[in-house]
């Protein structure tokens, strides 16, 4: 199976929405998608990458700047969803890779990510993959 990683087009709207909602669980609409991903395409602090296999969209990583005051700079994966039935095939980890590219390319010191709590399978895969962590946090937040 030939897996090819590209750098995302709007064309990938469909399929990164329907990764959100099957994949992620985000109830998001396909609209609102596909303006959200116009936006961050058009941004040079955001880079989002496809991995594709037999012309189709089957799994995608956003990452953007991250710059605090306390920590050189950084990037900070936003996202990652891979197809179900396309698991345990390298796909996750070279859509990391693509990032860790970018990560050392313009400079960044290392790359964070944010994982949820009960999702131990992916926190297995990170560390397989050389990431480590143990803080613990809450996330807050307010909507308007």
């Amino acid at each position: 199976m030939n897996i090819q990683i590209r750098e995302c087009k709007i064309t990938d709207a469909w399929a990164i929405y329907d990764l959100n909602t099957k994949e992620l669980g985000y109830d998001y609409p396909e609209n609102k998608t596909q303006e959200k991903l116009a936006t961050i395409l058009d941004s040079n602090k955001d880079k989002i990458y496809v991995a594709v296999i037999d012309n189709n969209v089957v799994g995608y990583i956003h990452a953007s700047d991250y710059d605090v005051i306390y920590a050189p700079h950084m990037k900070d994966i936003m996202e990652i969803a891979v197809n179900s039935s396309y698991r345990k095939m390298g796909i996750g980890k070279a859509l990391l890779s693509a990032v860790e590219d970018w990560a050392i390319n313009t400079g960044a010191y290392g790359i964070r990510l944010v994982s949820g709590a009960t999702r131990m399978d992916a926190h297995e895969f990170y560390r397989h993959c050389g990431y480590s962590g143990d803080k613990q946090q809450i996330n807050f937040k307010k909507m308007f």
